[in-house]
């Protein structure tokens, strides 16, 4: 049994000595210790979604706690680095801090290899070595919603001019009507409709993820009992 000591305030440098009693192989809890960065990814997922749902609730406490969830996740996987020795919390820490001090040179001046860049993507893109399209789209996360990876990849080639045209009311009845017509080649033009959608919704200033996920609340709580 360990007396972890009482404080009237805990800090970000207890949850992480919290985190390594934790883990640590022999004294430390059955599950936490046996856990990887692979067993716990959904773990940092669900974390990750609770506090955004917190904060569309606008439910302060809900949000004070879900953060805190995400926060433990995060100096859990940074514990996971440690152990291997390839970094953990301090090198994290030092890395975040770094990269917010380069990209903000409107704030904190042009940093060495960055003068006369302002913006975000581009001081990105440097920092990154991403100088092609092909390398820009690679980037974008594979784990994200589909909708949201889809914005983010229509912008990021727009941004090397190759955007998608904006598809016109006909041209996304068409495509509603191939996709209707199901067949082999159904899932892809469902999966066209739903692109050129995203789209429309960004050329109208529309985040089409919050746009659908609003819309199934709305069916959520108007949708009629079924009539027997």
């Amino acid at each position: 049994m360990i007396r972890y000591p009482q404080k009237d305030c805990y800090t970000a440098d207890d949850l992480a000595a919290i985190i390594a009693i934790l883990r640590d192989p022999e004294t430390g809890c059955p599950w936490d210790r046996v856990q990887t960065h692979e067993s716990i990814r959904m773990n940092f997922l669900e974390e990750a979604y609770e506090a955004v749902d917190a904060i569309d609730l606008q439910d302060p406490e809900l949000l004070c706690e879900e953060l805190g969830d995400v926060l433990m996740q995060v100096v859990f996987h940074a514990r996971i680095e440690e152990e291997t020795g390839r970094g953990g919390w301090a090198q994290i820490c030092d890395g975040v801090c770094r990269k917010l001090i380069w990209r903000h040179p409107h704030i904190f001046g042009a940093q060495s290899g960055a003068e006369g860049i302002n913006d975000w993507d581009a001081l990105k893109n440097m920092e990154k070595g991403r100088t092609t399209l092909a390398k820009d789209l690679a980037s974008v996360p594979r784990a994200l919603p589909a909708l949201m990876r889809a914005a983010k990849l229509q912008k990021r080639a727009a941004k090397h001019g190759a955007g998608l045209p904006v598809p016109s009311a006909e041209d996304l009845a068409q495509k509603a009507r191939d996709a209707a017509r199901g067949g082999p080649d159904a899932e892809q033009a469902v999966g066209q409709l739903l692109f050129e959608a995203v789209a429309v919704a960004r050329a109208l200033g529309v985040d089409p993820e919050q746009a659908l996920s609003r819309y199934n609340d709305a069916f959520e709580q108007n949708a009629p009992e079924p009539t027997v």
